[in-house]
C-alpha cells in the first residue's frame, strides 16, 4: 500500500541540495520530529547531511504522545552534540528552552566569540524536518507572527527565508524533505497515520484498519473507553465495524459506511481525542 509510493519529485531533490549548500551559513540545526513517531519522522538523509552540525531535536506534539515514552526518546537520542526537547509548536510549550539548549551545544564557539569581545551573538539556525511535522507552526511561534505559510497538507513551505526572533536566534526555513523510498513499510504506515502523507494517495480504509489493529494490541482500553465498546474483538475489522455502529457510521439498510468510519478514526487519532498514544518506542 505505502512502500510502493515513490517520492522525489524535483523539489525534494532540490531541497536536499539546498540544505547541503546552506549548512555552512548556520551555527546549528533544529530538526523537528513528531513525538508519536520519532523514528519514522526522522529522515535518514537529514542525519547524513547534518551529521557534523550541532543539533537540537524537537519532539513536537509532545502532549499527544506518552510522557514516559518521550523521556525514553530524549535519553536515547541525546549526545554531546544533540540536545532533545519535548515541545508543542502550536501553543509554544517548551520553546523557551531552545536558546539554552543551543547555548549548551555551541558552548565552545560562543566562548571563543566572547573572548573576542562579541557578547550578544545571534545564533543562526537551519530548521529541517519532513512535511507536516509542524515546522511552519514552530517558525510562526518563534517569530510571533504568521511568516511561514501553515497548512496541514504536506509540502506547503516552498522557498528559503530567514526569520528573526527576539531571543537572539535567526531561523532559516527549508521545505520539508522526504526520502526516495521507504525501506521499512512501517515507516510509511506511521507517516500516513499522522497525516504526513496525503490521504488522497492512500487506501484510507486499509489505513484505518491498520490503526485499529495497532490500537487494539497496544491501547485497547483507550478505544474501548472512547467508543463505548463492550469488548475488544480479536479481528480489527470486527472492532472497526463495532465502532461504526456505535458512531452511526452506517449506510441505508444498516450497512457499515467504511469510508466514513475510517475518516473519523484517523481524524480522532490525529486530534489526540483517543488520548496520549506513542506509535514507536526506542
Amino acid at each position: 500500500m505505502i512502500n510502493s509510493i515513490n517520492w522525489f519529485p524535483g523539489h525534494m531533490a532540490k531541497t536536499r541540495r539546498e540544505i547541503k549548500e546552506n549548512l555552512k551559513l548556520v551555527d546549528a540545526v533544529i530538526e523537528i520530529r513528531d513525538s508519536r513517531i520519532v523514528k519514522s519522522s526522522a529522515n535518514p538523509e537529514i542525519d547524513k547531511i547534518c551529521a557534523n552540525k550541532p543539533r537540537v531535536i524537537l519532539l513536537n506534539k509532545c502532549d499527544l504522545a506518552e510522557d514516559s515514552v518521550n523521556s525514553q526518546w530524549i535519553k536515547y537520542l541525546s549526545t554531546d552534540k544533540i540536545n532533545v526537547l519535548p515541545v508543542n509548536c502550536l501553543n509554544g510549550k517548551g520553546l523557551n528552552k531552545i536558546r539554552p539548549a543551543l547555548n549548551v551545544i555551541l558552548k565552545d564557539k560562543l566562548e571563543k566569540l566572547k573572548n573576542k569581545g562579541i557578547q550578544n551573538y545571534v545564533i543562526r539556525v537551519m530548521v529541517v524536518g519532513i512535511p507536516n511535522v509542524g515546522k511552519s507552526s514552530f517558525i510562526n511561534k518563534m517569530a510571533r507572527n504568521n511568516i511561514a505559510k501553515i497548512g496541514n497538507k504536506p509540502g506547503v513551505t516552498k522557498s528559503r527565508q530567514w526569520i528573526k526572533t527576539d531571543i537572539g536566534i535567526e531561523l532559516m526555513d527549508t521545505p520539508g524533505i522526504l526520502w526516495p523510498k521507504f525501506e521499512d513499510e512501517n515507516v510509511g504506515i506511521n507517516l500516513a497515520f499522522t497525516g504526513a502523507i496525503k490521504d488522497e494517495i492512500l487506501d484510507i480504509e486499509e489505513l484505518a484498519l491498520k490503526l485499529v489493529g495497532f490500537l487494539q494490541d497496544n491501547y485497547s482500553s483507550k478505544i474501548k473507553e472512547r467508543y463505548k465498546l463492550e469488548e475488544i474483538c480479536e479481528n480489527p475489522l470486527d472492532n472497526m465495524e463495532n465502532i461504526a455502529r456505535k458512531r452511526g457510521a452506517l449506510l441505508k439498510g444498516g450497512e457499515i459506511d467504511y469510508n466514513r468510519v475510517s475518516v473519523m478514526l484517523l481524524d480522532e487519532f490525529r486530534d489526540g481525542k483517543l488520548g496520549n498514544i506513542s506509535l514507536e518506542r526506542p
